[in-house]
């Protein structure tokens, strides 16, 4: 997902898609600790897909947007 695609969303969306990613992250982690997580690299996308995310909010937030 890009930044680009995001900003064209609305903020109710953005929002699903960041509680979706904050579940998704915990699974992660979870698997992470009993030894089932298969791909490591999936933690550091999903981690910056949430950054992404809250970085287009807080632009929406203070209009300073593209």
């Amino acid at each position: 997902m890009k930044a680009n695609e995001l900003r064209s969303g609305s903020a109710e969306k953005l929002q699903k898609q960041l509680e979706e990613l904050l579940k998704e992250q915990f699974n992660l982690r979870m698997q992470k600790g009993t030894g089932q997580l298969s791909r490591p690299s999936q933690m550091r996308g999903v981690r910056r897909d949430i950054a992404r995310i809250k970085t287009v909010m807080h632009e929406m937030k203070t209009g300073s947007g593209q």
